[in-house]
């Protein structure tokens, strides 16, 4: 009698022994890779900013007492003089509180020349032995007493009159009126802004530069003529001064205000400028396009092609700056060795790889 096989034996048979065949992994392919071959070459170039030309000194200026405006001379664009009326506030109370102060003084005076009569009266007393040295002491403080009121109720008053004179708003110098904050019937509180006046003498250029770059802009603080100042539809530059870098960074745009000195020139306010600070030029430098910087084990890197056998490794770099896409690689990389420039994060070390040429682009890109 022959052995029959059970039909579940001859299906497991071909699956164990498929799954003890080992397949074997295949081959990486060889990836395409964009390179550029390092050049020693010399960086240097301006970096240009939009500026804005203002007064060295522009004052908020407003009343020092409280009240209602009841009238406003003042508006954008005028030129005014020191000491010129710019605003009034309504004076009555303050004229009432004057009033007052006044009364006060005058009641004052009459207490010390009644005091005073009194003292002169009670000295004879003294002089003719018909009163003790006491009673005089008395009559003499009772008239110092009366000495001090005096003066506190004239140096009040001298207060309520400077009130008074604080319903008038003045310019403290001579300039131009650049805003207007405060209108006619408003109630305002003492050193609320009514105007802003730019005075005249020294401008400025104002402009702004990015964290980077701020350090830089630092080490020219003082020095003449270290940037130059471009006028909007002029080809004159101006030589100027930096005179104060920021010390924070403005909370929205996160760049430092930088102020260049143009006292020497003869310039209108509110002007558009270009600041141009030049570089120090550096020799010997790669640059090289940005997407060619990776990073490997916390360095910055880049991949160098191995010519003789086609393979890739990452070299740790150190960079200087940027110029625009441009990455400064100032060591690390040296003339004539071949860096890959695209596709670096896919990359691994060892890997093999082949030059780029048109043929590797894909049908579907290349009918496009």
């Amino acid at each position: 009698m022959k052995n029959k096989l059970s039909p579940w034996l001859l299906i497991l048979v071909p699956l164990i022994l498929a799954a003890c065949s080992r397949q074997e992994a295949a081959p990486e392919p060889v990836r395409a890779v964009r390179t550029i071959t390092v050049t020693a070459e010399s960086a240097g170039g301006a970096h240009e900013y939009a500026a804005e030309i203002r007064a060295r000194t522009e004052s908020r200026l407003g009343f020092r007492v409280s009240g209602k405006m009841v009238r406003r001379s003042a508006e954008v664009g005028h030129r005014v003089k020191a000491g010129e009326v710019l605003a009034q506030l309504d004076p009555e109370d303050l004229k009432l509180g004057q009033d007052a102060a006044r009364a006060g003084t005058r009641a004052a005076q009459v207490n010390v020349d009644l005091a005073e009569a009194d003292f002169r009266r009670f000295k004879e007393l003294r002089d003719q032995g018909f009163i003790s040295a006491a009673e005089l002491e008395r009559r003499e403080s009772t008239l110092r007493a009366a000495q001090a009121t005096l003066e506190q109720a004239k140096a009040q008053a001298g207060v309520q009159g400077n009130q008074t004179a604080y319903s008038s708003l003045l310019a403290t110098a001579p300039g131009v009126i650049t805003a207007v904050e405060a209108e006619v019937g408003a109630v305002l509180a003492a050193g609320t802004p009514v105007v802003r006046v730019a005075h005249d003498g020294p401008r400025d250029a104002v402009f702004a530069v990015p964290e980077d770059v701020v350090a830089g802009v630092r080490t020219l603080l003082d020095k003449p003529g270290a940037v130059r100042v471009k006028l909007w539809g002029s080809n004159k530059e101006l030589p100027a001064t930096v005179r104060e870098v920021a010390a924070a960074a403005d909370t929205a745009t996160r760049t430092f205000q930088v102020k260049a000195d143009l006292s020497a020139a003869d310039l209108q306010l509110g002007q558009t400028a270009s600041v141009i600070i030049d570089l120090p030029r550096v020799d010997g430098v790669a640059k090289l396009p940005l997407s060619a910087v990776t990073e490997q084990g916390g360095k910055t890197s880049v991949w160098l092609v191995d010519k003789a056998s086609m393979t890739v490794r990452a070299q740790p770099v150190e960079v200087l700056g940027a110029e625009g896409n441009t990455v400064l690689v100032s060591s690390g990389v040296s003339p004539g060795q071949i860096v890959v420039t695209a596709g670096v994060h896919v990359l691994t070390a060892g890997q093999k790889v082949k030059f780029y040429t048109a043929s590797d682009m894909p049908a579907s890109a290349a009918s496009r």
